[in-house]
């Protein structure tokens, strides 16, 4: 009987210990707009991320992030993960600013990698803005054979406001 009510207690702490540890965080404080998928925020940094829930063939996940790097500047990565070797793998970034005019977003610089025979991928920029508004990264991730079938997802950051 006693092992039991212990076993029984160790289950409930452990349940406890994991309901704590997989809490999720809130994208946006109070106030904080939602435009296109995005907050406009007033962060230092925001990560997006892809995760391949239906377990495909090739894909595991993506990230992608934006962060302050100085005044008018901000610096932008993008990766992709496969579930093993892949005959191509990918990522397209896209780096938008946020037009108060239109309440939308606007692409000012893109850029594609790929490699061959390869599990990961990433890239990495640093990028001279205007500032006065908000930045955004939105990533393509792609692992696949030759063929062009394969997995695709997406990842996106929210906005952060750049001086």
């Amino acid at each position: 009987m006693r092992k039991r009510i212990l076993s029984v207690l160790c289950a409930v702490v452990m349940m406890m210990g994991i309901a704590a540890v997989s809490t999720v965080e809130s994208h946006a404080a109070e106030g904080d707009r939602c435009v296109d998928g995005s907050y406009l925020t007033q962060k230092e940094e925001s990560t997006g991320s892809y995760i391949s829930k239906a377990r495909g063939v090739y894909m595991m996940g993506g990230d992608c992030s934006i962060s302050k790097a100085g005044r008018h500047r901000i610096y932008v990565t993008g990766s992709t993960t496969a579930n093993t070797f892949v005959p191509r793998i990918g990522v397209t970034m896209y780096v938008e600013e946020y037009i108060a005019e239109d309440d939308g977003w606007s692409q000012i610089d893109s850029w594609d990698v790929t490699d061959t025979n390869k599990y990961y991928i990433s890239t990495s920029k640093s990028i001279v803005v205007d500032g006065g508004t908000y930045y955004r990264v939105y990533a393509d991730h792609q692992c696949a054979p030759l063929d062009d079938s394969g997995d695709v997802g997406f990842s996106i950051t929210d906005g952060i406001w750049i001086d």
